[in-house]
Parts: C-alpha cells; structure tokens; sequence
C-alpha cells in the first residue's frame, strides 16, 4: 500500500507541475523578441556625475542589454562615454554576446571633467555609426538608436549636430537627471518627444526607466501576450491589432477599453491629491488625466458611485464634495479645471483632513457606503503621516497609495491597506501612470456583500466543478494502481 500511495502521490505531484506550467506559459505569452537594431549608449561622465551615481547608470544600462537579443545578426550595443572628451568604451562591432557586454559595461570609469554633449553626439555620428565600426548602414530594416544619458547643460551647442544625426537616420532617446536643462533634451532627442525624452530627478530612479527600453525594443505579433495594449480586463488578439471585452458581471464602456468594475453597487470615492511645486504643471496635467481615467470605469450615480476630490500642498484645499456631481461628464469637467496649488507637501495635514471631514455626512458621505481614498503623492512628506494614516484605516476606509518620482516607498506603504502590495503603487515616470490607472481600475470597487456577486458565484461553481472532476480522476488512477498491485502480488 506504501508503494501505492507513493506512486499516487507522484502522478499527482506530476499533474500539478503539468498544469501550474502550463498556466505560467499561458501567462507568460511567447517569449518577447528584440528587433534587430544598432543601439549606441552615450553616458555623461562629467565632475557633477558622482562615481556612486556612475554605477547606477551602469545598473540602468545592464538591465536594457539584458532584455536584448545580443548577436552579430541580431541587436549590436555599443558604448561611448563622454566628458570634456569623448571615449570610445566599446564599439558596435567589438562584443557579440551578451556575456562580453555586461563585463565590458562593469569596467567603465568615469571621466570626472565637463559636459560636451555635442562632441559625443558629433563623434557618435562620424564614427561610432560607421560601417568601420559594426554599423550596418546597408541594411534600411535594421533601426540605428542612440540613448544619451546626461544630467547637467553641455559647455556646446547641441541643437544642430543633434539635427544633423536625426537626418541621418538616428533615433535618439534623451534621458536627463536632477538639475539637466530640459530644452537641450528637447534639442537632442527625436519626435515624438514624449516617447523620447525621460526625466529622473536622481540617478538613484534611473534603473526604473529600464522597463521602458525594454518594452521599446521587443517585437511581437501578439499585443496581447505582452501586455501592450489598453485593455481593462481581457484582450482579445486580432492579427496585429486586439480588441477589449470584460469578465462575466461586467460591462464594457463607451471607451472600448475599460470595464465597469463596480456595477451598480455603491462606493464613495475621494482622490486626495499632490499639488506640490514638485509635480510641476505639465505633470498636474498627466494627474488630471490619471483621475479622469479612474472615473470614467466607474458607475456614477445618486444610488451608485459618488467621487470627492480633495488637493494640498502646504495646506488642504476641498475642489468638490462627495455626490456634488452625480454624472460621469459633470466630474471629469470638474477635475479638468482644478488649478495648479504648487507649494509644499503636507501629505499628514492632507490625510488628517481626510479623516476629519471627506467622509462625513456633511461633506456628502453615506452611512454604510464603502468608503475609498486613493492618495496619490510624488514626494517625502513634510509632516507626520502615520497617525492620520492608521486612523483612516481603523475607519474601514480602503486606502490606496500612488507614489511618482521622489515619493518615498516606505509612506506608500505606511497609508496602503493590508496588503499593501495590492493597494501600494509606484513609478518613477509620470508617463506611466496610465499602468497604474488600469490597475486601480479594477480593485477600487468594494462589494458590500462579496458572496452576493454573480460573477463570483459563477467562479465558485466553476472550481466546484473542476475538483469534482479532479476527485473522480484520482479515483481512476487510484483503482487502476490497486490493481496493478494486486496482480505484483499474485
């Protein structure tokens, strides 16, 4: 019987690992493609590059040639550090694995004199982007990129010879840091800006703009399986395109894109939002956008969905109450035409206010209505935060926390609901809160009674039928080894 129940216990082991497999794959999608490209790395190494910060560079660049596809006919990465000269670290030509290029990126020394940007990029154009040094300037389908890293304003002019290197077929990224004057990397880089200029405020964030060149170079059929596309819930692959659709119990609104996540139930919801000079205006912007695409998943309505909007800086400043605007269109309006606070960060002040008046009766709130507040913040907190934030969770408020560029992960965490992971958001990026938007989009609604929720109970009746087809497998294969070892015995 020993011998029975072992072998029992390792075909099961065995099914497990065939279908937990199986479901990663499923997951996973098919293995992501790097295009064939020439890419080029020009790192500022100048005196205002401190050799800690240096090797964070290095880190950011490692991660983006781990993700590529590295071969003679495949992608060739090259690398030119600059100061008040230019050094030719390695060319395209120089390593053909992946291997070699990680080692050689390990060994870069900085240059530790100034900034002549437009040097590097004359240099990168005349010479690194040569035939002579592995540049396939032959092949029209193999794209040459250039990704220039810098953090300070060149001791050159930049504008032309960036334009000249465009002219030539160049697509170049511009990644600025900290005091980086941002009009040289709008002279630098190529249309569209916004794809092709970056901004970290420190070289300790670069490393979380690896993700996007990552995404940029990888090529594949299925939108789907690499998650490139806008879809809320389920994307549904059509050659080179997809389309949306939403899980059983949900609805797809007039976006085609995004869900309504809370059907009719009720929910009050207030964003409490950062309006620090820090963010700047053009960020403001993206956050309006961010907040409008959260409401536009929502079911609205005097017995539904009611959204409050609450900005700080310095201080706390209510834009419109719970249920002041009982449609759709009437709050994204609204919140298009918050203006801009620009002070300090009292994100405490801010949470305090929350506790003490956002859900209230008086300023809309509706006894027994689940109550969420979405704070989102892009930097440390001028004040204390914890007691106004464990207050907000002993309430049975479910906290969420977004956090952009300075924001510190630790009063992320300090203000999300248990578990934190789920309710705690971060990105280096403005550009990518959108990410987040899909994500919020579909844990903010909270079901007064969870069991009452038909698409629940279809999943619940849908496992129910699968362990029962499980049970009767696992008494097939345990008769059939009985069997087996009555005769052994005989």
């Amino acid at each position: 019987m020993r011998t029975s129940l072992c072998l029992l216990t390792t075909l099961l082991l065995c099914y497990h690992h065939a279908i937990h497999g199986a479901s990663l794959q499923a997951q996973k999608g098919p293995n992501c493609r790097t295009r064939p490209t020439d890419i080029l790395f020009i790192i500022d190494s100048s005196r205002s590059v401190r050799p800690s910060e240096f090797e964070q560079v290095k880190v950011f660049l490692s991660q983006v040639i781990e993700s590529l596809d590295v071969g003679f006919n495949a992608t060739r990465v090259g690398l030119v550090n600059y100061a008040s000269t230019v050094k030719n670290e390695f060319s395209l030509k120089t390593h053909k694995a992946k291997a070699a290029l990680l080692q050689a990126v390990k060994k870069v020394q900085p240059l530790s004199t100034g900034t002549m940007t437009g040097l590097a990029i004359q240099y990168a154009m005349n010479n690194a982007f040569t035939e002579s040094e592995g540049a396939r300037l032959k092949s029209p389908g193999i794209n040459k990129v250039a990704i220039i890293v810098t953090d300070g304003r060149p001791q050159d002019a930049v504008k032309d010879i960036s334009a000249r290197a465009r002219e030539s077929g160049l697509e170049i990224y511009a990644i600025g840091v900290g005091r980086v004057d941002k009009n040289t990397l709008r002279q630098i880089a190529s249309e569209p800006l916004d794809e092709h200029v970056d901004y970290v405020e420190s070289y300790s964030l670069i490393e979380k703009l690896s993700k996007k060149f990552q995404e940029a170079f990888c090529v594949t059929a299925d939108l789907c399986s690499t998650g490139d596309h806008d879809c809320e819930q389920i994307c549904v692959s059509t050659p080179g395109s997809y389309t949306c659709a939403c899980r059983d119990g949900f609805t797809l609104n007039e976006d085609g894109k995004t869900c309504n996540t809370c059907g009719a139930s009720a929910v009050d919801l207030v964003f409490l939002i950062d309006g620090s000079k820090s963010v700047r205006p053009e960020n403001f912007e993206l956050v309006k956008q961010f907040i409008n695409q959260i409401v536009e998943s929502m079911d609205v309505g005097d017995a539904r969905a009611h959204v409050g909007l609450v900005q700080y800086s310095s201080s706390v400043r209510q834009e419109f109450p719970l249920g002041r605007y009982s449609s759709k269109k009437d709050i994204k309006s609204a919140v298009k035409k918050m203006s801009y606070m620009e002070r300090g960060t009292m994100t405490g002040q801010a949470l305090q206010y929350l506790v003490d008046n956002s859900f209230a009766i008086s300023s809309g709130g509706r006894p027994a209505v689940p109550k969420v507040g979405i704070v989102f913040t892009d930097g440390r907190s001028q004040d204390y935060i914890n007691d106004a934030a464990v207050r907000a969770k002993e309430l049975g408020y479910k906290m969420f926390a977004v956090g952009v560029g300075n924001a510190v992960e630790e009063e992320l965490r300090m203000i999300a609901s248990e578990p934190v992971a789920e309710h705690s958001f971060y990105t280096a990026d403005f550009k990518a809160m959108k990410e987040i938007g899909k994500k919020l989009q579909m844990k903010i609604c909270v079901e007064e009674n969870p069991c009452e929720c038909e698409s629940i109970v279809k999943f619940q009746t849908k496992v129910e039928g699968l362990i029962q087809q499980l049970t009767k497998k696992i008494e097939a294969v345990s008769k059939k080894l009985a069997a087996l070892e009555n005769k052994i015995t005989v």
